[in-house]
């Protein structure tokens, strides 16, 4: 089942994110929220534009995924950023794949007709993933993140809406 996410499913999308912030590449954020912050983080997701999703099996957050604004300048209301976990014993299940579809379904009927991902360029199951979602690279931006004293190079990919 996919629905919006609500507070009491900050639990479960912290125990999939969190040990990615500790211990994977695949955020570059470097340690994990507190609940005080993912209260926060959901707070700032409560427009429609800008919503997070979660998959779940009735009683456990399988993945999550979500829109954030790209940037603060209004003239880019209509481009968002996304971001899919999912836990991994649900991986490979088709857990993340329905939850884009859904996000970018809602982000599309909300106004957003571009989301942009930033994938640690050495991940090519992320890659993949998105290209087969419809996204095209853009560009690599070299160098730019840093996380456990490795320099990370960016790839950006955009999935453009077919509406104006």
């Amino acid at each position: 089942m996919i629905r919006p996410a609500v507070a009491s499913d900050l639990a479960g999308i912290a125990a999939i994110y969190d040990p990615e912030c500790e211990r994977g590449l695949n955020t570059m954020m470097t340690r994990a929220r507190t609940r005080e912050e993912w209260s926060a983080w959901l707070r700032e997701h409560d427009h429609p534009r800008h919503p997070v999703l979660v998959a779940t099996d009735g009683v456990h957050v399988l993945g999550w995924a979500s829109l954030s604004r790209w940037s603060e300048r209004e003239g880019y209301a209509r481009t968002a950023e996304n971001s899919v976990y999912v836990h991994a014993d649900a991986q490979g299940k088709g857990v993340g794949r329905a939850l884009m579809l859904e996000l970018l379904r809602s982000g599309e009927a909300q106004g957003v007709r571009l989301v942009i991902a930033r994938i640690n360029n050495g991940n090519e199951a992320s890659v993949r993933f998105h290209e087969s979602l419809g996204f095209q690279t853009i560009g690599v931006m070299p160098r730019c993140g840093q996380k456990f004293g490795r320099v990370i190079d960016v790839r950006i990919m955009g999935w453009q809406s077919t509406l104006e």
